[in-house]
C-alpha cells in the first residue's frame, strides 16, 4: 500500500490552558513567598487537581511592608474563555488573627442566589480553587516555619466587564466573574464544563423555586422563549446546547416539574427520533424521517420528494409552512416530547415548542404520559 502523504491537514492538537483558580493560587504562592522573603517572585510551581505540576510566570510583584500583591495573565490555551488574558491578582497580608482568611476583592463576583456551591454573601471562588489556594498557603507558612495568620484577597481588575460575557449575572454572582476549576486546566470546547455549567443553572432555579424550567439550544432560541414565557423568572431559562438528554435528566433529578424545550427544526428534528445529542457532527438531519412524518399529515408525493432532496432541515420547516401543514410541526413536537419523555422514563411535564430561525412560530405540543418503547 502506497504511504499517504502527510499534507499538512491532519488536526491541530487544541492547546490547554489553566483556570482561573490554578491562577489565583499561583499568584497567591509568589504574593506570600514574596511577603516573607521580602524578595520579588518571577514565577510561580504549583501541583494542580489534575495530578501534575504546573509553572506560571508573574506579571507584577509588589511588596510593601505589610503586604504583597502579585499578579499573572491567565493563558486559556485554545479555548474560547472569557476570562482568557484576564490579570489575576492575590493580595497576601498579615493578619493579627491565626489562621488563613480568603476572600474576593475587586472583579470577583459575589454570590446572591441560593444553590451556587459557595453561600450566599461570599466571594464566587468555587470549592476547589478555595481549596488549592488554602492548602497552598499553609504548605508555604509551614515549610518557612511561620505560625502568622495571613488574609488574601483575589481581584481581577477587568473582571466586572469579563462577567457580562458569562452566565454570572443570571446565577446571582454580581460585581464580576467567578474562580473557577476543578482540574486546574482548561480543556479546550470541554464537554465537562459545559455540563458542569448545565447542573449549576438548574440548581440556582430550583434555588429560587423554579419548577418550571425553559431549555433552549442556543442564544437565538432562548430568545424566543423568553417572550413565549414572559411571566417566568430568568432562572428558569437555561442553555442546554447539544445535551438535550443530561438536561433532561437533570431537570428530573434535581426535582423540576415542568420542562419546556424551546428550538427550530434542525436539532429538534433530531430529538423528535430519540437522538438526545444533537451536535451536527455526532447527528446528521435525517430527511427520510421528515418526509416520514410529513406522509403521515397528507402531504403529497411532490412535497415528500422536495423533503427528501432538501439540504437542511430549516428548508424542510420551509417547504411544510409553505404548504400550510401545521399538522407537520405538530406532530414533530409531540414526538420530541415523548422521545423526552422516554428518555427521563417519564414522572414529568414535557412541553415542546418550534420555531423558525427568524422567530416565527412553527408549533407547540405537551405530554405528559410515558409511553414505554
Amino acid at each position: 500500500m502506497k504511504k499517504q502523504k502527510d499534507d499538512g491537514n491532519e488536526p491541530k492538537k487544541l492547546r490547554e490552558g489553566y483556570t482561573t483558580g490554578a491562577c489565583a493560587t499561583a499568584t497567591t504562592k509568589a504574593a506570600l513567598l514574596a511577603l516573607i522573603t521580602g524578595e520579588h517572585q518571577k514565577e510561580a510551581t504549583i501541583y494542580l487537581p489534575v495530578g501534575r505540576h504546573a509553572t506560571f510566570q508573574m506579571e507584577s510583584c509588589e511588596v510593601s511592608s505589610n503586604s504583597v500583591t502579585v499578579g499573572t495573565i491567565k493563558d486559556a490555551g485554545d479555548d474560547p474563555d472569557a476570562t482568557h488574558r484576564a490579570l489575576i491578582l492575590s493580595t497576601v497580608s498579615w493578619s493579627d488573627h491565626p489562621g488563613i482568611t480568603l476572600d474576593g476583592g475587586i472583579g470577583v463576583g459575589r454570590v446572591t442566589k441560593e444553590g451556587l456551591p459557595v453561600p450566599v454573601g461570599e466571594a464566587a471562588i468555587n470549592p476547589v480553587p478555595r481549596k488549592m489556594i488554602l492548602q497552598t498557603t499553609q504548605e508555604v507558612l509551614d515549610e518557612h516555619g511561620v505560625s502568622k495568620g495571613v488574609n488574601v484577597i483575589i481581584s481581577v481588575p477587568d473582571g466586572e466587564e469579563m462577567a457580562k460575557k458569562t452566565l454570572n449575572g443570571r446565577l446571582g454572582i454580581l460585581g464580576g466573574i467567578s474562580i473557577l476549576g476543578t482540574r486546574g486546566i482548561v480543556v479546550p470546547f470541554s464537554s465537562a464544563a459545559y455540563k458542569a455549567s448545565i447542573v449549576q443553572a438548574i440548581s440556582v432555579a430550583r434555588a429560587s423555586k423554579c419548577d418550571h424550567i425553559v431549555i433552549t439550544t442556543g442564544g437565538r432560541s432562548e430568545k424566543y422563549g423568553i417572550k413565549q414565557y414572559p411571566d417566568l423568572p430568568e432562572e428558569a431559562f437555561i442553555e442546554m446546547g447539544d445535551f438535550v438528554g443530561f438536561t433532561l435528566k437533570q431537570c428530573k433529578r434535581q426535582g423540576v416539574k415542568k420542562v419546556s424545550m424551546v428550538g427550530m427544526m434542525g436539532k429538534f428534528s433530531k430529538v423528535a427520533q430519540g437522538v438526545m445529542m444533537v451536535h451536527s457532527k455526532s447527528a446528521p438531519v435525517d430527511f427520510n424521517f421528515l418526509a416520514d412524518v410529513a406522509n403521515e399529515v397528507g402531504a403529497s408525493e411532490d412535497l415528500l420528494e422536495q423533503i427528501r432532496g432538501a439540504n437542511t432541515a430549516t428548508q424542510v420547516g420551509s417547504i411544510m409552512s409553505d404548504n400550510n401543514f401545521p399538522a407537520f410541526f405538530e406532530k414533530l413536537c409531540t414526538s420530541c416530547c415523548i422521545a423526552a419523555l422516554n428518555e427521563v422514563a417519564g414522572s414529568i411535564e414535557i412541553e415542546t415548542t418550534l420555531y423558525t430561525m427568524k422567530g416565527e412560530f412553527l408549533g407547540k405540543a405537551v405530554e405528559q404520559t410515558w409511553n414505554k418503547q
